[in-house]
């Protein structure tokens, strides 16, 4: 990465960082993965039940490998038979792990989700949240985000599962009402109610969609 890219990555990701705390929330500073990685493995105390959303940004840091082969209890949601009973277990679960759609320059979080088991846990539930922020996903303000998770996310996230959405084929939005949307929930988390429940790594690289 260019110097300067680096340097102007660090300065947005210490900005944001400023807004998570006014918002009472905890940000955190990745100069890459392998710092991300450490970070929220610092965060995730061992032993503890983890589950997750669909968070490809914890793939992409390493951090689910770390978990399933170490000392804690990964709650493996594919292994579950029913859907419902994966996401239901989220809600007891020590260590929810997540990303953002989206989230801006002064610590606001945007998250679309179909079935709402992700913006669920993030909104109540799991004692903590641990999100894996990629720094492609600072926005100015809450427009722009809502854009990215609606023009960006979304549509790559549904060609990813192979669903039958015009935002599919077209690349962007469309507002539709399709029965394959993904955007039936919005949870925008603007402040928490509880400190240190939710804390943000955001990473100098570009991780998930």
């Amino acid at each position: 990465m260019n110097e300067n890219v680096f340097k102007r990555n660090e300065l947005l990701a210490q900005k944001t960082i400023k807004g998570l705390e006014s918002r009472n929330m905890r940000g955190f500073y990745a100069e890459n993965r392998e710092a991300a990685l450490k970070i929220a493995l610092g965060l995730i105390p061992e032993g503890s039940s983890v589950t997750m959303g669909g968070a490809m940004s914890a793939f992409e840091i390493g951090l689910v490998d770390a978990l399933k082969n170490g000392n804690y209890n990964f709650i493996d949601r594919t292994t579950f038979a029913d859907r419902h009973d994966a996401a239901l277990a989220a809600y007891d679960a020590d260590v929810f792990l997540s990303s953002a759609n989206a989230m801006t320059d002064d610590g606001i979080l945007v998250n679309i989700d179909g079935n709402a088991n992700r913006v669920s846990a993030i909104a109540f539930g799991p004692r903590k949240i641990v999100m894996i922020v990629g720094i492609n996903k600072i926005c100015p303000d809450v427009d722009s985000a809502m854009k990215r998770a609606r023009n960006v996310a979304a549509p790559c996230n549904v060609q990813r599962f192979n669903l039958n959405t015009p935002c599919s084929k077209t690349g962007a939005c469309a507002d539709c009402k399709s029965p394959d949307t993904i955007c039936c929930q919005f949870l925008i988390t603007r402040y928490s109610r509880h400190e240190g429940r939710i804390n943000v790594i955001i990473v100098n690289d570009s991780l998930g969609m």
